[in-house]
């Protein structure tokens, strides 16, 4: 298997950056889900479990390391008022390094044909804001995405061919990075948000992974050694 794409999230939850080239660090990709919004009332972080219009935003990376945000209509902002005013609800944008207490998000404890309900809350990663420390770094692969769009599944490292499931409790070398292969990646409703580019609603996509692969679909790696991958890196374990 060979990369054939690179892409980091540097606001969770919403679209990311594709890139040519990146450093690993011990957190993953240099400025992935290095920013999140917080509902203010809660002190939630939210994700597009909670509110899918997250994924009509995008974030990206300023030259001096901060995250700012791309609405909609072109406009880019950081500013929470502005944020807040598109939500419909007070956020404040919020980087990794000014938020080091506990983070909790919210994941739907059960899903109806109608829409979601009955949720709970549970505690993130310390460090950048991914769901779990478990993982740093989620792969997959062209072969288990098949049909299906890659942006549902929002991996960091889309890799061409397939055989990524048989990597977990293996060490793999990426490009100049190592990665211990910890698990497969649990999937819940994200997979099912529409986006921008003609990504609908689809609810089968969940009912099928939970059928056909029991749940899972990509897998998920910790850094053992860091280093530089680009696009057209090979993947040996």
């Amino acid at each position: 298997m060979q990369v054939a794409e690179l892409w980091r999230y540097p606001v969770k939850s919403l679209q990311g950056e594709r890139l040519a080239t990146v450093d690993v660090g011990p957190e993953g990709l240099a400025g992935d889900r290095q920013w999140a919004l917080f509902d203010v009332a809660t002190g939630y972080g939210l994700t597009a479990r909670r509110v899918p219009d997250l994924l009509f935003l995008s974030g990206r990376l300023r030259q001096d390391g901060a995250a700012e945000v791309v609405m909609p209509d072109g406009t880019v902002t950081s500013d929470d008022a502005v944020l807040s005013g598109w939500l419909g609800r007070q956020v404040t944008l919020r980087a990794a390094a000014d938020a080091p207490g506990e983070r909790l998000y919210e994941n739907p404890n059960e899903v109806g044909e109608a829409g979601e309900y009955d949720w709970d809350a549970f505690p993130g990663a310390r460090g950048a804001f991914h769901d779990s420390s478990r993982t740093r770094v989620s792969l997959v692969s062209t072969g288990t995405l098949g049909s299906w769009d890659r942006r549902r599944f929002r991996a960091n490292v889309v890799l061409s061919g397939a055989g990524e499931d048989a990597l977990v409790g293996r060490r793999v070398r990426l490009g100049g990075a190592a990665l211990d292969v910890v698990k497969q990646v649990d999937r819940c409703v994200m997979v099912t948000r529409p986006q921008p580019g003609g990504i609908g609603r689809d609810n089968g996509v969940l009912k099928t992974i939970h059928r056909e692969r029991d749940g899972c679909l990509a897998i998920g790696a910790l850094v053992a050694r860091t280093g530089t991958v680009a696009v057209g890196d090979g993947l040996t374990a």
